[in-house]
């Protein structure tokens, strides 16, 4: 089915009792903690494999004058070294996936220039050491800040990079009180626990890929396109992906160049996994960004203008930027709109989506830009935000699917103590801490993507479901289970789950708060039809049926599942996005509160308690649901205090390449947060009436923080991080100033 209706009665909405809705643990809880989840480094399906060590450049832009790797090849266990001289012929980039070792061209430091394949991965590493690279090398451009005046307008962009409405300037100038701020938000990296990696094979012209991939239909369609073949040649394998947050959404050069030498070697399995400095030099990144929010309001809090604008930059030839912007375009109700995005072209190496993509940095300005303008207004923050709940989408002009920010707002105000705060910055002291107190609204787009699963219910009850689905770590083997057994009144142990595999039906993958969504309606319907194979078994009323405790139940007539699955069933389903996406805008809302302490000597800044109020649609899984809100709001945490990937512009390397220098928070970091949901169906969305929770939790957390910061200090930083130097500076900058006040 499409989307193109609203949803009416379901089964979920009329069975109680069922799993659905329930906080149950992990199904996948036992197999990981065990270690009999075998992620794909570790994968024993193809035998006898060679391991591969992937070499990078170490200049940013230039030429590979000579590549010398006779000394490599003469070392212990080497099988085989790739480079440009000796790489298989390849096809068109695809989805940011591209051809690689093709040239002698570099664009980014870190970019593979060989690949060694050996006997162990000792031995590769060793071998790889051993090449000597020498270079042609220019001069590259590695600073968003130097390259604003000449950032384009993006290319290829899937949503509009501009919008406009109603006449902003004049809007802004005639407004009783105006807001101009920039806010600068640096590069950063997915940093997820799991490095890249894959096992690839070749069978005649077919080629199977066991690798960490967040979305296997998707990495598929791109590896056809690299290696020339027909899409069903090209087979991706990703049962358990030790998490990605977007840094796993396209095949990475463990999987391309694993291939390409396995090729080289007449099928043999050809096993890469990605260092740790790699996966921050040699995947992707999220780009900084450099920001200007104008807002401009009458003097009761009405805003009149609301301008945006967002620079991004990627590397060379690449057309991804960051869409900060995009959700200024729907948050906050005002006449006079205008967003606009440009991206530049820096040698680094290529952006691409990170946790939230466009909301998780755009936010962190516009809530930032929100708070100072509610200080202006001499208006609590909360009030300014109310005030200006548009009715309709502000430049859609159509109707929200469902829209609780305000409730959300309230709520957290109330849970969160919101009326014990002190307006006035620097006015609350806890012995040598300066506390404060922030707010900010959470907003996320809530797409769907097409998905289709297959179902076999056999006759001893057992239900399998497959899918080329992932579960990344947020829970999805879980609440397709209870979807799957709440539909056919099974308990969850009785479902199997087969995900992860491009030979099963196609499906949504993982990625842009989509995946439970879009597997789990496919699933859904799936399961609906074989409800209806059931029910034309019996002589049973399908309009009230039941299924429930192994037993379809009509009014008080009732069969046991067994006695009608006969040999077995099987059945199919589908979902596609439909008009719905037009007719209504739809997203998923929260608010934030943050509560912080300010080290009145050093600046040092604690988080001391922290609190997210959301509405997601159905929430299939309390604990999952939970689980995946705090660790957004986690992600905020790193992003006001400290995540940053530092550059150095003089050669366009990463200085903070590993774990021990790229900070994120860690227990000690994190105190008390929780994460609370307001009940909430939205029957425009998908059958099972449903949003997206995954990225929601980032989206404008980090700017509660820093606005926490700002009431503890009277210091306001809108240069992200908010690193203790900053706070330092700000208290030189006050202290002088009452100096010569």
């Amino acid at each position: 089915m499409d989307m193109s209706q609203p949803i009416g009665v379901t089964p979920l909405d009329t069975q109680t009792g069922g799993p659905v809705g329930r906080p149950i643990d992990r199904v996948d809880g036992p197999l990981k903690v065990t270690g009999r989840a075998t992620y794909a480094y570790e994968s024993r399906e193809m035998k006898n494999p060679g391991y591969g060590f992937v070499v990078t450049a170490t200049v940013a832009k230039g030429r590979i004058r000579d590549i010398d790797t006779a000394s490599a090849e003469r070392m212990p266990g080497v099988v085989h070294v790739l480079t440009h001289r000796n790489v298989p012929p390849q096809g068109e980039k695809k989805e940011q996936v591209g051809p690689l070792l093709t040239g002698t061209e570099i664009r980014h430091a870190g970019q593979p220039v060989a690949l060694v394949v050996a006997e162990s991965f000792e031995e590769a590493r060793a071998a790889a050491a051993a090449i000597r690279v020498t270079y042609d090398q220019d001069k590259g451009a590695y600073v968003l800040a130097d390259a604003l005046a000449e950032a384009k307008k993006p290319e290829k962009a899937r949503t509009p990079p501009d919008s406009s409405l109603g006449d902003f300037e004049a809007g802004f100038a005639a407004a009783a009180v105006t807001i101009d701020a920039r806010y600068t938000t640096p590069v950063q990296s997915h940093a997820m626990m799991e490095p890249h990696a894959t096992i690839a094979a070749w069978e005649g012209d077919r080629v199977t890929l066991i690798t960490a991939n967040q979305m296997p239909n998707r990495g598929q369609d791109a590896l056809a396109s690299v290696f020339k073949l027909p899409k069903d040649n090209v087979r991706l394998i990703s049962r358990f992906v030790g998490g990605g947050f977007g840094g796993k959404l396209q095949p990475q050069a463990d999987a391309i160049l694993a291939a390409l030498a396995s090729k080289n070697l007449n099928g043999r399995p050809v096993k890469v996994a990605l260092t740790r400095q790699q996966v921050f030099t040699s995947t992707t990144r999220r780009s900084d960004t450099v920001q200007r929010v104008r807002l401009g309001a009458d003097r009761d809090g009405k805003l009149t203008a609301i301008g945006h604008e967002s620079w991004s930059d990627t590397t060379p030839g690449d057309s991804f930027f960051e869409t900060s912007a995009n959700v200024t375009r729907s948050l906050y109700a005002a006449p006079n709109r205008l967003t606009a995005h440009r991206l530049a072209s820096l040698n680094l190496l290529p952006a691409s989506s990170m946790r939230a993509p466009g909301e998780a940095v755009g936010m962190l300005a516009l809530e930032g830009a929100m708070d100072e303008l509610a200080e202006a207004l001499n208006l609590d923050p909360i009030e300014l935000r109310i005030r200006n709940e548009p009715a309709e989408d502000p430049e859609k002009k159509v109707p929200f699917s469902t829209r609780q920010l305000v409730p959300c707002l309230r709520e957290g105000a109330r849970l969160f103590g919101w009326d014990k705060r002190n307006p006035k910055p620097g006015s609350v002291r806890d012995g040598q801490w300066m506390v404060g107190h922030g707010v900010a609204s959470a907003a996320r787009l809530n797409p769907l993507q097409p998905a289709k699963a297959r179902v076999r219910l056999d006759p001893d009850g057992t239900l399998t479901a497959r899918m080329a689905m992932t579960d990344i770590g947020t829970g999805t083997y879980t609440i397709l289970s209870q979807i799957a057994a709440e539909m056919l009144g099974l308990e969850v142990a009785q479902v199997r789950m087969v995900l992860g595999d491009t030979a099963d039906p196609m499906s949504s993958g993982s990625g842009g708060s989509f995946g439970a969504a879009s597997s789990g309606s496919a699933l859904y319907m799936a399961c609906e039809a074989l409800r209806g194979q059931l029910l034309a078994k019996t002589d049973l009323n399908p309009q009230n049926a039941v299924f429930t405790g192994g037993r379809i139940t009509s009014g008080n007539r009732s069969a046991a599942l067994r006695d009608v699955i006969g040999s077995g069933l099987e059945a199919e389903g589908e979902i596609k996005p439909g008009e719905n996406e037009k007719k209504f805008s739809q997203y998923s809302y929260g608010a934030h509160f943050a509560e912080v302490g300010v080290d009145a000597d050093t600046g040092e800044i604690r988080l001391r308690r922290m609190l997210g109020v959301f509405t997601g649609g159905r929430i299939l899984n309390p604990k999952t649901a939970r689980s995946q809100a705090i660790g957004g709001m986690v992600f905020g945490v790193g992003t006001a205090l400290m995540e940053a990937v530092e550059v150095d512009p003089r050669f366009g390397t990463f200085v903070n390449h590993d774990l021990a220098e790229y900070h994120v928070p860690v227990h000690a970091d994190l105190p008390e947060i929780d994460a609370v949901f307001l009940p909430e169906l939205d029957d425009k969305t998908n059958p099972l009436k449903s949003k997206g929770l995954g990225e929601l939790g980032i989206c404008g957390a980090g700017a509660a923080v820093a606005n926490a910061v700002y009431n503890a200090t009277g210091i306001r930083i809108r240069d992200y991080p908010l690193t203790l130097d900053k706070i330092l500076e700000g208290f030189t900058a006050k202290e002088t100033g009452q100096r010569r006040a």
